[in-house]
């Protein structure tokens, strides 16, 4: 008789395979929300990034950008400026480190993201059209899963970011 297999047990080159194919998600999804959402808004890709990141982990630091976006200080301080000029960021305190440098959006910038919201609603019908509402559930519980691995690992090996 054989040894009852492990189907819950994943292999090393199972994960390999699948962070290669959330690599090319990572890469796919670019397309769409470039011509979907931040051409229409006027903004370069990593400016609608970092007013996601702004809208949704509250008031951040550059470096901070640069850690959870995983793209180099030069683009995020680009975009910031970008964002600056536009008045749809503006400096925020850290009341625990006074030479930190965090920055919010703005009410302007509030309008601004709530305005492109509409495009990337659209965006994600369409690429999440066919999917059930339990695969919904689902995709959204394994991604919240391996977002919070993706935070401890930044908080583990990036000392000093602050994430929500």
């Amino acid at each position: 008789m054989d040894a009852p297999a492990t189907p819950l047990a994943a292999t090393q080159d199972d994960q390999f395979d699948l962070l290669v194919r959330l690599l090319k998600l990572g890469s796919f999804i670019n397309a769409p929300m470039k011509e979907g959402v931040c051409d229409p808004s006027g903004i370069s890709q990593i400016e609608l990034k970092v007013m996601m990141a702004l809208a949704g982990e509250g008031a951040l630091a550059g470096h901070d950008l640069v850690e959870i976006m995983g793209v180099p200080a030069m683009n995020v301080s680009r975009a910031l400026a970008t964002l600056r000029d536009k008045g749809w960021i503006e400096d925020a305190q850290d009341r625990d480190n006074r030479r930190r440098k965090p920055v919010r959006l703005s009410a302007a910038g509030e309008a601004a993201y709530a305005h492109s919201l509409p495009a990337a609603q659209q965006v994600a019908r369409d690429l999440l059209a066919g999917l059930s509402p339990r695969q919904l559930r689902d995709l959204a519980g394994l991604s919240d899963k391996v977002i919070a691995n993706m935070t401890d690992w930044i908080r583990a090996h990036h000392e000093g970011v602050k994430l929500g």
